[in-house]
């Protein structure tokens, strides 16, 4: 009988171990199915073309405007709370109370900022019009609903048109075709934030149009599918998910936990890390993944001509590393991120703040500690810029980049920064010394797409190992395999040799026992 317990239990063991592995095949798949079935594509039962309101020609998209309020009733009072509508929400930031915060002052180390420039940045408005400081927030007809209803893949907004349409759109065309927001939608802007594909974020670009999952497994055509709105719900026209560049209070997130719960793991240990580590840490271990993205900007250079004309440098890869009109830059693709602590709460320079210029100016503070319980190690990009600033009144300074034509003030045209930073100081009504220079900033964008299949996670190693260890730079806590401590590995040491000695008396025991008996 003996004989037969051994081959029994082997038997056993391997049967265990192939329940096992199709079990924790089928739980793992199971997110995947699940977001498959809950964010299946469905076609739209209203269909638009038939209404009688958008069966004509409208000579002018405020006129559409004013047709969907006709029975979209009151739909136009919740877009005009939106942040999408006044670029700025109501923030409290830390030390400086309740504050107005968005686009409409804040500066970034891109473009720098839209005041003096709204005729060219405010394409990307959900708005008609608005082409200075004087823009009516409060007309209704203004309201751009096509730009995120748009389901024809027709709308375009005019160049450097402050957010009027192309005039070559069929409006009464696409009226008739509208419906949820699609990727082509919301990626008609943000993949193209400051002045290009896959400028700012680095995880968010045209190749998200339609790509495959090994690019991010919820996007992939081959994968989830899904929308943007399917992770940024929206109830009233009020969007979860806010731009952590602008944001500084953490509410309103859009979370990887709303659909794979805190515990996502069948390995108790990794779903322990969750408590320090975000999802985004381990499931994006690179971004810029088809596109280069832009890591350096230098206004420093700008203004060098060619016989008089302005004109651009490329990479092999088709990137514009000198332009004119805004100076050099360095872009990187398959990017490996850097890592910081976030607790969902920034800081932000605001137009008007006075600072030094001795280190880096902080264009956002994303705040954290591994001692604040709300932390968690997330990755982000760090974009790094040289941009004008006052050394006198110690201000970033908002210059005035666009023009129509030379001789209006605009850099982009006259290739002066002396007259640009007046036009642009003055429309601020902020001092200017009459002295500039150029600061180093920098600003962080939080890495939140691409995501990589589960076969090509962040691995153990990568973070646990004493050489490039990919978060070398959080030196607030101790982590194993990275960090030695003389005590620590004294007290390993000591334990391992002291089990030892425990099993050898045992087994001598046990061998003295055995000849006595």
């Amino acid at each position: 009988m003996k004989r037969f317990i051994i081959p029994m239990l082997a038997m056993a063991i391997i049967a265990l171990i192939f329940i096992a592995t199709i079990t924790k095949k089928e739980a793992e798949s199971t997110p995947l199915a699940e977001l498959k079935t809950k964010f299946k594509k469905e076609k739209p039962s209203v269909d638009h073309s038939k209404f009688s309101q958008l069966q004509k020609k409208f000579v002018k998209p405020q006129d559409v405007t004013a047709a969907c309020i006709d029975c979209h009733n009151e739909r136009h009072t919740e877009v005009m709370k939106s942040s999408h509508w006044n670029w700025e929400r109501e923030e409290y930031i830390e030390g400086r109370g309740i504050r107005y915060v968005g686009k409409k002052n804040i500066l970034n180390n891109f473009c720098i900022g839209i005041n003096t420039n709204e005729q060219s940045c405010n394409k990307c408005h959900i708005g008609y019009g608005w082409g200075d400081k004087n823009f009516d927030f409060s007309n209704a007809n203004n309201v751009d609903c096509l730009a995120c209803h748009d389901n024809s893949d027709t709308y375009v907004k005019k160049s450097s048109g402050a957010g009027m349409p192309d005039a070559a759109v069929n409006l009464a065309f696409v009226a008739q075709h509208v419906g949820r927001p699609t990727r082509s939608n919301c990626g008609t802007c943000h993949f193209f934030g400051g002045g290009g594909n896959n400028v700012k974020h680095g995880d968010l670009e045209k190749a998200l149009f339609d790509t495959h999952r090994d690019v991010d497994v919820h996007m992939g055509t081959d994968g989830a599918n899904l929308d943007c709105v399917d992770c940024h719900k929206t109830e009233k026209h009020q969007m979860l998910g806010k731009v952590y560049s602008l944001s500084s209070m953490n509410r309103n997130r859009s979370t990887c936990e709303q659909c794979h719960t805190e515990t996502p793991h069948s390995n108790s240990v990794i779903n322990e890390h969750t408590v320090k580590v975000a999802c985004q840490t381990c499931h994006i271990p690179e971004y810029a993944k088809v596109n280069s993205t832009k890591m350096e900007w230098d206004w420093s250079t700008a203004g060098k001509l060619n016989n008089g004309e302005p004109y651009e440098i490329k990479d092999s890869l088709g990137n514009i590393v000198y332009a004119s009109i805004k100076g050099s830059f360095i872009w990187r693709r398959n990017v490996k991120p850097e890592y910081i602590w976030f607790n969902g709460t920034a800081s932000h320079y605001l137009t008007g703040d006075t600072i030094s210029a001795d280190s880096p100016i902080q264009m956002n503070t994303l705040h954290g500690s591994y001692d604040d319980p709300d932390s968690k190690i997330i990755p982000v990009k760090i974009h790094r810029a040289k941009q004008p600033y006052d050394p006198i009144n110690k201000l970033v300074i908002q210059p005035k980049t666009f023009a129509n034509e030379k001789g209006e003030g605009g850099f982009w045209k006259d290739f002066d920064w002396q007259t640009s930073i007046q036009h642009g100081m003055d429309y601020i009504n902020l001092p200017y010394s009459g002295q500039y220079t150029f600061a180093k900033t920098e600003m962080y964008w939080p890495i939140n797409h691409m995501v990589s299949p589960k076969t090509k996670t962040v691995q153990c190693n990568e973070c646990h190992t004493q050489k490039n260890s990919r978060i070398a730079n959080l030196k607030d806590f101790y982590i194993p395999g990275r960090d030695q401590n003389a005590a620590v590995e004294m007290f390993g040491f000591g334990t391992i040799i002291l089990s030892l000695i425990g099993v050898s008396i045992h087994a001598v025991m046990r061998i003295i026992s055995k000849k006595k008996n």
